[in-house]
């Protein structure tokens, strides 16, 4: 048995919908690195690292499709309007996403998209950014003494969005963020008022996994301040709650690639 049979036929004409990790070419899955080596194209998104890229097939097309905040970016329904026409075209097409492409990936969207175009795609589940990104620093996502319940919460919200954080807060579950930097104030407002104490631990990883990778270990009403003057940088997980304190229990022996700041 080779790595290459573990993985299905990846035929012409069809769209994988794949997570490349949270940055580290180390935890991709052995399905999108095969993908990366048959693909004929590949439609990529800003959080991917050119590592990952590295492994592509020398003669594929690498289309750039990163959607950042606050620049200019590909609209949603280009870039799956890209998707089904490089399929149209025969192309093995990977829609290569940081993270999973069902975890605030979009890839609900753009499986909705080739559906209705009659595109034939599959759906190749990659390590969550969130969750890999604060676990490789000693947080998990739950534990039987802290919590039998997390939330994800993306900082993207809707109109009234305090009042939605206020909600959250109140199910006493720890949350983790998914690019929430810019939206700190409102987050952190609206969690305290549905009754999340003002002194609970957070902790904030930029760019996890990655080489610039930063930990800031703070409590939750600073992270405002800590997100306006550019000690938590975008991209970047946040955990807040008993999983952040689990942290303590275990940090003097494990092992990262990056000292933490106290912040």
């Amino acid at each position: 048995m080779t790595l290459d049979s573990l993985t299905p036929p990846f035929e012409p004409g069809t769209v994988w919908l794949a997570g490349a990790g949270p940055g580290d070419p180390g935890l991709l899955t052995i399905h999108t690195v095969n993908g990366l080596r048959r693909a004929d194209a590949i439609v990529y998104d800003a959080l991917v690292d050119k590592r990952v890229l590295e492994l592509a097939n020398p003669s594929a097309t690498l289309d750039y499709a990163g959607k950042r905040g606050g620049k200019p970016s590909p609209s949603q329904s280009n870039i799956s309007d890209r998707l089904i026409a490089l399929a149209r075209d025969g192309k093995r097409v990977l829609r290569l996403k940081g993270g999973d492409p069902f975890v605030f990936g979009r890839g609900g969207e753009e499986a909705l998209a080739l559906t209705e175009a009659g595109v034939r795609f599959r759906i190749i589940p990659g390590v969550s950014s969130g969750l890999a990104g604060i676990a490789v620093h000693g947080i998990p996502a739950t534990t039987r003494d802290t919590n039998h319940a997390v939330v994800l919460a993306t900082g993207h919200a809707a109109d009234g969005e305090i009042l939605e954080w206020a909600r959250l807060a109140r199910t006493g579950a720890p949350i983790v963020l998914y690019m929430a930097v810019a939206k700190m104030p409102a987050i952190v407002e609206g969690l305290v008022a549905g009754g999340m104490a003002p002194e609970t631990t957070a902790v904030a990883v930029h760019a996890a996994t990655m080489a610039d990778e930063q930990v800031v270990e703070t409590v939750l009403k600073d992270l405002p301040r800590l997100a306006a003057d550019g000690t938590i940088r975008s991209p970047a997980v946040v955990a807040i709650g008993a999983i952040a304190d689990f942290r303590e229990k275990i940090v003097s022996h494990l092992i990262t690639n990056r000292t933490p700041t106290d912040a």
